[in-house]
């Protein structure tokens, strides 16, 4: 059975998501916390398999409480959840111990399937190495760092003096050896894995 700490500042928010999270098999916990003190406190108290933090309202605030957290409990399985695509936050939130970012307007499925990638993966220590079974090209490595600074295909186009189209094709295709969907997923498993820094 799984146990699920939520921090966020705003109750509806909190509620709301224990509302999707209550409907995933297996979820039979859901605790919460206004702050990172709060978060730190119950955390100490009762660990939870997976601690969701939100990012949305008071991005250095979640950021910071995730890496305050994973510092003192770096067995901690941290999400931060907050705006799709945002890059700069994805990047952060990774770098400060999170496993992974979960968007806000995330669909049942998606929620169920970062649950399970979060609780099935070991817990990395502070940087990976590289994983040896992904073997990315050059151009999807470059293709890879344009997203993880936030630029649009166009914008990484242009850098590497590519079409707009063939950009989109290397996103694919690093996509499907990363085993994700989209460019968040991308950017954080590039951080986990030692792919970018």
């Amino acid at each position: 059975m799984t146990t699920i700490l939520i921090c966020d500042d705003r109750r509806n928010v909190r509620e709301g998501l224990a509302r999707v999270l209550l409907a995933v098999p297996g979820v039979n916990r859901i605790d919460y916390a206004a702050d990172g003190e709060g978060l730190q406190t119950r955390y100490t108290r009762q660990p939870a398999d997976v601690v969701l933090v939100g990012s949305q309202r008071a991005v250095a605030s979640g950021l910071e409480t995730t890496r305050l957290l994973v510092s003192a409990n770096p067995e901690a399985n941290v999400l931060v959840f907050g705006a799709p695509d945002d890059i700069t936050t994805i990047t952060a939130a990774i770098a400060g111990g999170a496993r992974g970012y979960l968007r806000w307007d995330a669909s049942r499925p998606e929620v169920v399937a970062a649950l399970a990638h979060t609780l099935a993966t070991p817990v990395p220590s502070p940087r990976e190495s590289p994983d040896p079974g992904v073997q990315l090209t050059q151009r999807e490595l470059q293709v890879l760092r344009g997203m993880s600074q936030g630029k649009s295909n166009g914008e990484i186009g242009r850098e590497l003096y590519l079409a707009e189209d063939t950009v989109k094709t290397h996103a694919r295709r690093l996509f499907s050896k990363l085993s994700v969907h989209d460019r968040a997923q991308a950017v954080a498993h590039g951080f986990r894995r030692g792919l970018l820094s």
